[in-house]
């Protein structure tokens, strides 16, 4: 059985994101995909330093490891999808997530490429888009296939009841759980390999010849 990974990138264990995760958790159950919740917490995240340590470590560990960034990581390796949850702050995904996405991403790339991903964001009325945009910039770095619903993932409220009264946030939440578990499922009866991938040809904008 396919696992996903449900990440709440909100300090509050049980808040709005949580919500949200727990809508998302009941419609995989019902489609016999599993789901395993990963937490964020409210302990200091490291921003990446770009040191390149962890490009030396055999394997490929963030060289802080006095946070949740490699623990995340280890639990990304055990699932075969991921839904990053956040709320929007200022128009953007929760500082300490994407501290955590820019060191998990660069230190951890091959735990993550290749497998489904998606996002939702929640908020009290403005900036859903602007997060969900960042958030997903993640995914198409590493060949994650994004998975779509019928909407932009966000949903709305100040706190947990708010959010269930969010009809239509939810529908898109289910329905968005809905198309990951039809991907999921369609992969593992398939057994198809992955595609081939071609060595990176990593350019900037100044001619290096």
């Amino acid at each position: 059985m396919s696992t996903v990974l449900l990440l709440n990138g909100s300090p509050h264990a049980a808040g709005c994101v949580a919500t949200g995760i727990e809508e998302l958790a009941r419609t995989f159950a019902a489609e016999g995909v599993g789901v395993e919740r990963f937490h964020i917490g409210t302990r200091p995240v490291r921003g990446c330093v770009a040191c390149g340590a962890c490009k030396k470590n055999a394997d490929g560990k963030c060289a802080f490891d006095d946070d949740v960034c490699n623990v995340f990581t280890a639990a990304m390796r055990r699932c075969d999808a991921l839904i990053v949850g956040s709320p929007v702050y200022y128009a953007g995904p929760a500082g300490a997530l994407c501290a955590l996405l820019d060191r998990a991403f660069y230190s951890a790339t091959d735990a993550f490429a290749g497998k489904p991903a998606a996002c939702f964001v929640n908020c009290r009325r403005g900036g859903a888009s602007a997060a969900f945009d960042r958030l997903n910039k993640y995914f198409a770095i590493v060949r994650m296939p994004i998975v779509t619903s019928q909407y932009w993932n966000s949903t709305h409220g100040t706190t947990p009841d708010e959010v269930r009264r969010d009809k239509e946030g939810l529908q898109t939440l289910r329905t968005l759980a809905r198309q990951m578990a039809h991907l999921l499922n369609c992969r593992e009866r398939a057994d198809l390999p992955p595609p081939t991938v071609e060595p990176w040809e990593r350019t900037n904008f100044i001619d290096n010849v």
